[in-house]
């Protein structure tokens, strides 16, 4: 995937490394905001190419009582307006394949929550949108399993697709 590809994000010609950062979940517009204007301010001053990430909810806790999100439009609408006031692409996880379709009207960039990374359905819901699609690589998968996820998308017709790696660990 070329960095270039997602819309406005800045700074692709800078060979450096491009960064995904927000908070967990979107819990607010004004919390939100202020994230994104100092992460903007940073990346602006250092050249490198920002992607604003926020959860529009937070489906896998580990309880059932855990926070899970405002409302899935009401987040939506503020990663929406993130983007537009910083002029930064953004992303979200993604649970259900029912959520790909709503969440690619808002975001640039759908993630698939490394537990979810096998599901064939969620990920070729996510490839139909046309929107670059991001992979948490689980670490209780191999590097080279990957590639199973990442052909799924091909398959399914976009190559739009990046990986986050965040190690991996068996036992």
């Amino acid at each position: 995937m070329k960095l270039d590809s997602i819309p406005k994000l800045k700074y692709t010609n800078s060979n450096n490394f491009f960064l995904l950062a927000g908070p967990c979940a979107i819990e607010g517009e004004e919390m939100a905001l202020r994230i994104a204007e100092r992460i903007v301010e940073i990346t602006d001053k250092l050249e490198i190419p920002y992607i604003f990430k926020g959860s529009f909810k937070k489906a896998n806790r580990s309880r059932v009582d855990s926070f899970t999100g405002i409302g899935d439009e009401k987040a939506l609408k503020i990663l929406k307006k993130v983007s537009e006031t910083f002029h930064v692409p953004t992303v979200t996880d993604i649970h259900e394949i029912s959520d790909a379709e709503l969440a690619a009207e808002y975001v640039d960039v759908l993630q698939i929550p490394a537990f979810l990374v096998r599901q064939t359905d969620l990920l070729v819901a996510a490839a139909k949108t046309g929107k670059t699609v991001n992979l948490k690589k689980g670490q209780f998968m191999s590097p080279e399993s990957m590639k199973h996820a990442v052909n799924k998308i091909i398959d399914s017709n976009n190559d739009q697709v990046m990986i986050t790696d965040r190690g991996t660990m068996f036992g």
